[in-house]
């Protein structure tokens, strides 16, 4: 399967991908995901790829409620 959709996080500070898979794991265990192989600490922002135009909507919802 492809990751067809992408989704630009605010997040800042170190550790972001293992920081967004935590939070992944916890708030959304279902969601089917690919993370950039890395992410520069200087970055405010990290893109991440999705399955689903339905997990975008998701992520943006949990991120209402659950902050990363």
């Amino acid at each position: 399967m492809t990751y067809k959709y992408s989704l630009t996080l605010p997040i800042s500070g170190a550790n972001k991908l293992q920081r967004f898979t935590d939070w992944a794991k916890a708030v959304l265990p279902d969601l089917q995901h690919k993370l950039p192989l890395e992410t520069p600490i200087r970055t405010e922002t990290m893109t991440i790829r999705l399955r689903d135009v339905a997990d975008r909507t998701r992520v943006l919802t949990a991120l209402g409620q659950n902050q990363l």
